[in-house]
């Protein structure tokens, strides 16, 4: 049996969690978007096949929205439709998905995926707090510390993120969902471009859905992987991750997963806290910023998220 104390801190674990609101609303009109076309496997001769289909999806989705008067979600889309950008993939239906490449994905010599946490969805994805505007801000602050590197971005809202009011926030069922398809995405990464070297880089509830992709797919050129944010990752060490990448973790100091009780029972809660000094993984200094704020423009944490993602082990600052 459970002991009482163990008990009551899985109860507090749960209480943390569904006490931070989300900051996105629900999209109400779900339903009345259209799943996508098939799409061809990613290679690189389908590369720009994949763009095209991408940004098709995006108008339906768009004109949708503009006929049912979701003028979030319209403007969201709209958005997304900006000259030069591309897409590998979406999907408009629920809370959204959304796959966009940020530099020159078949001549880089690297390539970072940005993995979000929870209430990822698409009215928010442009939000410098989300996966949108942070990817963004990510490829602007590497451009800057390495003009001349050749690293592509990929902004991943490719899995089902929980929101923050749901009970699926405090299991890693949606993250166990989301690492196929993050393994099914770096695969396709690989066949794409053989030479780059991958670094993934998981906010918060995507560093659970990080670290069990990790596990599955030891073979393939992932050689950094940010944890930052993290509510733990269910695997009780670095080691148990069974990657060769080197494993970082980060948190800042104003980050409210710090009082999170890192504890796993029955299935509820993450376990272990990836900057605990017994998780073995390299802790990099996040700064002082609040949860949402990894990403922000000129702070120490998306300094040091650039050099991981472009493999300066030697430039990042130490926690």
């Amino acid at each position: 049996m459970f002991s009482p104390l163990r008990l009551r801190r899985a109860a507090a674990a749960a209480a943390v969690l569904t006490a931070v609101g989300s900051t996105t609303a629900a999209t109400g009109r779900a339903e009345m978007y259209a799943a996508p076309a098939a799409a061809p496997e990613l290679t690189a001769a389908t590369l720009g096949a994949r763009y095209q289909a991408a940004g098709r999806e995006i108008v339906r989705a768009r004109d949708t929205a503009e006929r049912v008067h979701d003028g979030g979600r319209a403007r969201a889309l709209s958005a997304l439709l900006a000259p030069g950008r591309r897409f590998l993939s979406f999907d408009g239906r629920g809370r959204g998905r959304a796959v966009e490449v940020i530099g020159d994905l078949e001549r880089a010599d690297r390539v970072a995926v940005v993995v979000p946490g929870a209430d990822s969805t698409l009215t928010t994805y442009d939000s410098g707090k989300f996966v949108g505007g942070g990817s963004w801000a990510l490829s602007r602050q590497a451009r800057d510390a390495a003009p001349g590197a050749r690293l592509a971005v990929i902004a991943w809202l490719g899995y089902d993120s929980p929101s923050t009011r749901s009970l699926g926030v405090l299991t890693s069922s949606r993250a166990t969902a989301g690492a196929r398809s993050l393994d099914r995405l770096l695969t396709g990464l690989h066949r794409t471009n053989g030479r780059a070297r991958l670094a993934l880089l998981c906010h918060s509830y995507g560093s659970v859905v990080c670290a069990k992709a990790a596990h599955r797919v030891a073979s393939l050129p992932v050689d950094e992987i940010a944890l930052f944010g993290s509510p733990g990752t269910t695997f009780g060490s670095a080691a148990a991750l069974r990657t060769p990448a080197h494993v970082w973790a980060g948190r800042s100091h104003g980050d409210w997963t710090r009082y999170v009780p890192k504890v796993r029972l029955a299935g509820i809660g993450f376990g272990k806290d990836p900057v605990s000094p017994g998780f073995g993984a390299l802790r990099f200094d996040a700064g002082t910023g609040p949860h949402s704020a990894y990403f922000k423009p000129g702070s120490l944490a998306l300094r040091n998220l650039a050099l991981i993602a472009l493999g300066r082990d030697s430039e990042v600052t130490h926690a």
